[in-house]
């Protein structure tokens, strides 16, 4: 038990640590040792493997004969050990962190007639590891469930077999080969896999009797009943929050029974049974070099090599704490085999998985709010329906009355502007609140003076704004009367009359001010010498209002810009132009705007052939601007020009 609590331990540092990594978590090996299969043989043979302690064990080194190669996993069991001491020491313990909301996984590996189906199984004087895990979690599921605890639980179990490369659901052998998917969170599924619910041990054994006897399995030399594919048992631990912020967590157990690798010189394999061991010993051979990968840290992991490694890859390097249980066999005819698994599980004891919590966070459903006829209406109205015995009361009410008026005039039913989902949402939230008494937190409540005077209060306003609201009609209405009536009373009526909002003036807006900028040098040389009259810009103070009744437009003096130009200076502009681009180099062509260096050597080769331009509009035919370029060059360069040479005389 040591080993769950400091794994809890570690679940809740890494919850804590927000945005690292989750903590690392070593796969765990235990080596089970089962007795001879032939007493006799037993007493008279000598054992190939012998267990030092708890924790280590011994095996004979085929090259050299007088030396022994030594092995160390976290636990040792000899050929003595019982069921109980294989689940207590290595499977009990990791039960726990699916309540937690993490995943955890049971391998049973070895080679064929070592015992690992009845390592899982067992029998019924007997029971293996999963009959006794499904016991202890459906318990553990109902503790923590119960009425009172802040989670309810619920069970499911799925049970498959990987059958030469294929998916098959054990619980519905008709629906064929099934997929394999990853989600965005790079959880693995399979869709389309039948999940049985249970609440107690007998739901679980209905089920799994008979998909057990789905499985595929034949007989071998070495064994009557030898698993012919990979069993996997997934039993999986949902819980809900029942207050908020109403969380959700998955746990997945995996309880895999794997077919051991065969020597078919020894099984004598032949036919279906060959095809079959093939598809057995690829896929162990696909998992030894993930295996590999993990401890070696290549970049690629082939998972999807196989159909096992593909399901196992939350178990291996994945986010599940997992235990590896190696069956291996005593007699010297298995010697092979047996370092062979020694070797698999040593590697497979540096692998590092990382788990971490499945937890989301869920909307709770919330079941509709419906109101009385008495709380449909205002405090007003609800007044003036009560009878007559129920105004000589007064104000003192009984308890009840004040506890359901109390939710009656919650504040939060005046937000009618809010979303109904929200509001539905905070008003379960009061109630709850207000259920819960003293110990909860009166975040919405108040105390009921102080929510009748919030109320009044309320209402006052309310009375007000539409009082004022009738009022304004009022008036509106009088004014109108009056206009319908006699015309002239309109001019004749007081000045303190409001004027009704059709009739009301509504200003133009203004147009953007305009102006031309000059260079510092102009300006002064234009203030050096007054005798020169340029006007570009003209101060106007007129400006249009319009009505929306349809009456003539207002005037208002106010200053504006408007643009006016010589036509003096516009001829002048455009002389200074045609002058520049009859006689101008092509260094002062580019001078002017939008003109760079490929388009002033095509006009100075043009006018080479074609003669000088005999007016600007000439330039269309160069073929080197569209009308939209010639328009902006003859605005941005005509008023310059112009004002240059006005001033320093002609180039």
């Amino acid at each position: 038990m040591a080993a769950a609590t400091s794994g809890a331990g570690r679940c809740r540092l890494s919850k804590m640590g927000a945005g690292r990594r989750p903590p690392p978590a070593r796969v765990r090996v235990a080596v089970r040792l089962r007795p001879f299969v032939d007493e006799t043989a037993g007493a008279n043979g000598t054992f190939c493997v012998r267990g030092l302690d708890s924790c280590s064990l011994e095996i004979a080194n085929w090259r050299n004969h007088q030396e022994t190669l030594k092995y160390q996993f976290d636990a040792f069991y000899g050929e003595r050990s019982s069921q109980q001491d294989i689940y207590a020491g290595s499977v009990q313990p990791i039960l726990r962190h699916l309540l937690e909301g993490q995943n955890a996984s049971v391998l049973a590996y070895g080679p064929t007639g070592a015992g690992k189906t009845h390592t899982m199984l067992g029998s019924p004087e007997q029971p293996g590891v999963i009959p006794r895990a499904l016991m202890d979690l459906l318990q553990l599921t109902r503790e923590e469930g119960a009425e009172g605890r802040p989670w309810t639980l619920s069970v499911t179990m799925s049970y498959l077999e990987i059958y030469q490369e294929k998916v098959l659901d054990l619980l519905d052998p008709a629906s064929g080969d099934l997929v394999i998917r990853e989600d965005c969170r790079g959880n693995i599924l399979i869709p389309g896999l039948t999940q049985k619910p249970i609440t107690s041990f007998a739901d679980f054994e209905r089920h799994f009797l008979p998909a057990s006897r789905n499985r595929t399995v034949g007989a071998t030399r070495l064994n009557q009943r030898s698993s012919r594919s990979h069993a996997v048992l997934l039993v999986k631990v949902d819980q809900r929050e029942r207050l908020a912020p109403f969380r959700q967590r998955e746990g997945k157990l995996y309880l895999i029974d794997l077919a051991g690798s065969e020597d078919n010189r020894r099984t004598g394999n032949k036919g279906l049974r060959l095809k079959e061991s093939g598809a057995i010993n690829t896929s162990l051979f696909v998992l030894g070099k993930v295996v590999d990968a993990l401890n070696q840290g290549l970049p690629r992991v082939p998972y999807r090599d196989s159909k096992l490694t593909r399901l196992l890859q939350d178990s291996l390097g994945g986010s599940a704490h997992s235990i590896l249980i190696a069956n291996i066999a005593p007699e010297r005819c298995f010697y092979l085999d047996t370092v062979s698994a020694l070797n698999f599980a040593a590697r497979s004891k540096e692998v590092i998985n990382r788990p971490f919590t499945n937890e989301s966070l869920q909307l709770h459903v919330l079941a509709p709010v419906k109101l009385s006829q008495k709380e449909q209406l205002g405090p007003s109205e609800a007044k003036k329906t009560r009878g007559p015995e129920e105004e000589e009361i007064g104000n003192p009410e009984p308890p009840a009355l004040l506890a359901s008026a109390s939710q009656k005039f919650s504040p939060l039913q005046k937000l009618s502007n809010m979303d109904p989902a929200m509001l539905k949402h905070l008003l379960s939230l009061d109630r709850l609140l207000g259920s819960q008494g003293t110990q909860g937190t009166p975040l919405l409540s108040t105390p009921r003076r102080e929510r009748m005077v919030l109320m009044k209060t309320v209402e006052e306003k309310d009375l007000e704004i539409e009082r004022l609201k009738m009022k304004q009609k009022e008036l509106e209405a009088k004014v109108l009367a009056q206009e319908a009536v006699d015309p002239k009373e309109k001019e004749k009526r007081s000045p303190t009359m409001h004027q009704p909002l059709a009739c009301r003036t509504v200003t133009v807006a203004k147009p953007l001010k305009k102006a031309v900028v000059i260079p510092l040098q102009l300006i002064q040389e234009q203030a050096a010498s007054p005798n020169v009259d340029i006007h570009i810009l003209k101060k106007s103070r007129k400006r249009k209002l319009e009505c929306l009744n349809g009456s003539e437009p207002l005037e208002k003096a106010e200053d504006c810009w408007e643009l006016q130009i010589s036509p003096e200076l516009l001829v002048n502009g455009r002389q200074k132009i045609l002058n520049l681009l009859n006689e101008g180099s092509a260094r002062d062509l580019r001078s002017l705007q939008r003109i760079g260096q490929k388009k002033a050597q095509l006009i100075v080769g043009w006018r080479k052939l074609h003669g000088p331009f005999s007016q600007v509009e000439d330039l269309e035919r160069v073929k080197v601007m569209s009308g939209k370029q010639l328009e902006s060059f003859l605005k941005a360069n005509i008023l310059g020009l112009a004002a240059a040479g006005q001033h320093c005389g002609p180039s």
